[in-house]
């Protein structure tokens, strides 16, 4: 017989600090939340799939979250574990530490999954990494994603993000102090989408290629729901990082231009 637990409740450190996020975004743009989370799922279990774009995307999507009253738990890399003040926060605000590249990497998915079967919401990057793509468009995923809906049974919602590649550069710290002063003078438009679950219901776990399938299914939906926050930069964005490397070597389909 199963055990009852009780459901994980976000730290007042967390909820604190996504009022800062979203004072944060309010002070260096204007930010844009559209869509939202059915009220069943708002408070888990629930994995919340986004794009990757910037280092500014955590403050953007803890804003966002916060004003669609969702309080996730967030899969970060554990550089930011090991810092010696954000990484003892990261640790109390619940976050889930994701060490890239070493060997105790399939760790992090155990943890993430215990979080969603405990009825925590799980914010995932589907693309393990910023996005290099030339046109910021979202990449090919990892499979990491789908094998957590799958491991949980949880539903998946994507998320979409656009203008957070404005306020931060891709080498932050370095350029950071010029990106947040430009940032500040011309307060840049971020929006956030949130979209309709994603269906996997059809994908059997365990079948070959399930999770492959289930990975380009939910980048699709990503993709899909960034379209409308971009209209007029349906090929490259306007803003230009010239530090951004790009890397086609992982580029998924994009959306016919209009």
């Amino acid at each position: 017989m199963n055990t009852p637990t009780t459901p994980w409740r976000a730290p007042l450190l967390w909820r604190a600090a996504q009022l800062l996020a979203r004072a944060i975004v309010s002070l260096l743009g204007r930010l844009e939340v559209t869509g939202d989370v059915p009220d069943e799922l708002r408070h888990g279990p629930l994995i919340l799939a986004a794009n990757h774009i910037s280092p500014f995307d955590p403050v953007v999507l803890a804003a966002a979250c916060q004003a669609r009253r969702i309080a996730p738990r967030i899969m970060a890399t554990g550089g930011l574990f090991r810092a010696s003040v954000v990484g003892p926060l990261m640790r109390r605000a619940g976050h889930i530490r994701v060490d890239r590249g070493t060997s105790s990497v399939h760790q992090a998915l155990d943890n993430a999954a215990a979080a969603v079967a405990g009825g925590s919401v799980v914010l995932v990057y589907p693309e393990g990494r910023i996005g290099l793509d030339p046109g910021l468009w979202p990449e090919r995923g990892k499979t990491g994603a789908a094998r957590l809906a799958f491991a949980s049974g949880a539903p998946v919602v994507p998320v979409a993000q656009w203008g957070s590649h404005e306020v931060l550069p891709y080498r932050t710290p370095k350029g950071m102090l010029r990106g947040l002063a430009r940032a500040m003078l011309r307060r840049p438009v971020i929006r956030v989408r949130f979209g309709a679950p994603v269906t996997l219901r059809d994908v059997p776990d365990g079948t070959p290629g399930a999770a492959r399938r289930a990975t380009e299914r939910i980048i699709d939906a990503i993709t899909d729901n960034l379209v409308p926050l971009r209209p007029d930069e349906p090929d490259r964005p306007r803003h230009v990082d010239p530090g951004r490397p790009t890397d086609t070597s992982r580029s998924h389909r994009r959306p016919l231009a209009r």
